[in-house]
């Protein structure tokens, strides 16, 4: 894996457009974010070089004192708690890939439930896909995005893929449809689902909502094109966060908003 050490100076890099991606387990978060990377072409970019790049929460929850693991592989430890992330760690990474810094984002292991030694060396982009169920729940983490998105996808189509999921990382059935009963869904319903309010932009179903993905590359396009006066960059509230580029006009035929509006870009036959 490469190292971010050696004597080669890091290259000159504008500060990135970050993009919060939220949404409960298995609504298609990571799937969305490939889906963006493929339309964009960047999925077959050499990684030192990709003009945007993901990364995931999950690449942050904290190392577990050997009671914690215990209960982890047994299904009863909560991974959908805030307390399970390592904020300050993700904080501070964050602030380092908005300034424009190389950075070593943590490896996890989700079948030994173990951070591992090694690290994943992140170069800097123009734009930064950060997903994970509570991505906006901290208001400093939340403040720092350019953009949110939250994934809103029916509850049964999310359990059904969490157990597939689980399946494969060798756990039993029983053990699934428990810690989704005791931990993911209140944990859902309590830190997740509340976070909605903060997105800018809502994406029912997921990958499978292809216009209102096509929307979002086509942001995505401007941003990597330089047309950054569609985009007002100036700091508001003191958090450093920046305006974001409304959506057109409402013309006849079309799915965006007027400027000005959250869109929540949904069909009439959203599945709830």
């Amino acid at each position: 894996m490469a190292s971010a050490g050696g004597s080669e100076p890091e290259r000159p890099h504008p500060k990135p457009f970050l993009i919060g991606v939220s949404g409960g387990t298995a609504s298609g978060k990571s799937t969305v974010c490939e889906k963006i990377m493929e339309l964009l072409g960047q999925n077959e970019v050499e990684r030192r070089q990709r003009k945007v790049l993901i990364l995931s929460q999950d690449s942050f929850y904290k190392v577990l004192t050997a009671e914690q693991k215990a209960k982890a592989l047994k299904g009863q430890y909560n991974f959908d708690h805030p307390d399970a992330f390592d904020n300050d760690l993700m904080h501070s990474t964050l602030k380092n890939i908005v300034e424009g810094k190389t950075v070593e984002v943590p490896a996890y292991d989700f079948v030994t439930h173990s951070r591992l030694a090694e690290t994943t060396v992140v170069y800097p982009a123009d734009v930064v896909l950060f997903e994970g169920i509570l991505v906006f729940y901290n208001q400093d983490i939340r403040d720092m995005f350019h953009l949110r998105l939250f994934v809103d996808t029916d509850s049964d189509v999310r359990l059904s893929r969490r157990v597939l999921r689980d399946m494969k990382r060798g756990r039993d059935l029983e053990q699934i449809l428990t810690q989704y009963t005791t931990f993911v869904k209140p944990a859902f319903e309590e830190f997740c689902l509340p976070t909605k309010k903060y997105a800018d932009v809502i994406i029912p179903r997921g990958v499978d909502n292809m216009v209102a993905i096509n929307l979002i590359v086509q942001h995505i396009q401007d941003i990597l094109n330089g047309d950054i006066c569609k985009w007002q960059r100036g700091a508001v509230n003191g958090h450093g966060r920046t305006y974001k580029r409304p959506f057109p006009e409402q013309t006849e035929g079309s799915s965006v908003l007027a400027p000005g509006k959250r869109s929540h870009l949904e069909s009439s036959s959203r599945p709830h």
